[in-house]
């Protein structure tokens, strides 16, 4: 028997009416609705009687739920659109996999046929149980390192992922790092001062042969995908990007990016920044190749994240702290 109190619905990231997005990209009528949907779902696949639905969070063409069940608490989680539908599925197979390696991911729960994911009815479901933790706080230097070193192991496991080839590489990520680098300049940067680019383009012009393996990445680790508790990285979330690129790539957009949140997100301090790249060189030390990459790409992904006009959050400023230690190199 479903409780009912109606869910609380949120957006994740998008300034929208939560109730618009539901009607509009899901097709419940109000929040009863898609709890009720929810639990028709679980019943039907899963074989599981759930006592309430107690949060609806959206997100572009998928949504999360919170469900409340005799056995504890369980995330159902699905999308409408149709062409993520054979990657959410890898996506699952991966982690299942990750699970077995002994890291510390959200596994799925299997359906009563042993499926990873359903897809019925133009939707696609995932279940996976609640892990419970806070966001991963960059303002703990002990925790920034954790993250640091889960990376690194995270990669050597994506390594050997035996069918890390169904998961298809972006164009862009396929072409040498030098091309991505001064493609990135001739095309997005003109709202950059010109000299952060020429510093930039000077840095890629003397950097050490490109001949970086590529393998599976995570490619989006941050705070938000990263669950702290009980003195530990509980949980990496969120595996949806997923693909092929250089691990200098992932560790320089991660040191970057590690303090992303949902709003108004801003950079993380140097002294983060330096805490998570040692931590993750004291799992696994670098290539002489990627050390000569490392604080290029370093800047370049900082000077990515600077926006054109207004910068609230002070990503020029971060960006321009980065180049200056550069040109003092």
């Amino acid at each position: 028997m479903i409780e009912s109190q109606a869910p609380m619905l949120e957006m994740l990231w998008e300034p929208h009416d939560p109730r618009h997005a539901l009607a509009e990209r899901f097709g419940f009528s109000d929040s009863e609705s898609a709890s009720r949907w929810v639990a028709a779902m679980l019943d039907e696949h899963w074989g599981i009687r759930i006592d309430s639905c107690e949060r609806i969070l959206m997100s572009g063409g998928n949504a999360l739920a919170w469900v409340g069940t005799p056995s504890g608490r369980l995330l159902a989680k699905w999308s409408v659109v149709l062409d993520c539908f054979p990657r959410l599925m890898e996506t699952a197979r991966l982690t299942n996999w990750l699970h077995g390696r002994g890291l510390p991911v959200s596994v799925p729960v299997p359906t009563r046929d042993g499926c990873l994911q359903v897809e019925v009815d133009r939707v696609s479901m995932g279940l996976q149980r609640e892990i419970v933790g806070d966001l991963l706080d960059t303002g703990d230097l002990n925790q920034v390192r954790a993250a640091g070193v889960i990376l690194a192991q995270l990669q050597d496991a994506l390594a050997a992922y035996p069918d890390a080839d169904q998961f298809l590489a972006p164009v862009v990520s396929s072409k040498p790092l030098t091309v991505r680098v001064t493609d990135w300049l001739d095309s997005r940067a003109d709202h950059l001062p010109m000299a952060a680019r020429d510093t930039l383009r000077g840095l890629v012009a003397s950097a050490p042969p490109d001949r970086l393996p590529r393998q599976l990445v995570h490619f989006d680790i941050r705070s938000a995908n990263i669950l702290w508790a009980c003195g530990g990285v509980a949980a990496i979330l969120d595996f949806e990007e997923a693909q092929h690129d250089h691990r200098i790539v992932e560790l320089a957009r991660a040191a970057v990016l590690l303090g992303t949140r949902y709003h108004n997100w801003g950079p993380v301090s140097a002294d983060v920044r330096t805490e998570f790249l040692t931590g993750y060189q004291s799992e696994r030390l670098l290539t002489p190749a990627e050390a000569g990459w490392l604080h290029i790409v370093l800047l370049w992904q900082a000077l990515a994240m600077v926006p054109p006009g207004d910068d609230p959050t002070g990503w020029g400023p971060s960006a321009l702290s980065q180049l200056s230690q550069e040109t003092a190199r």
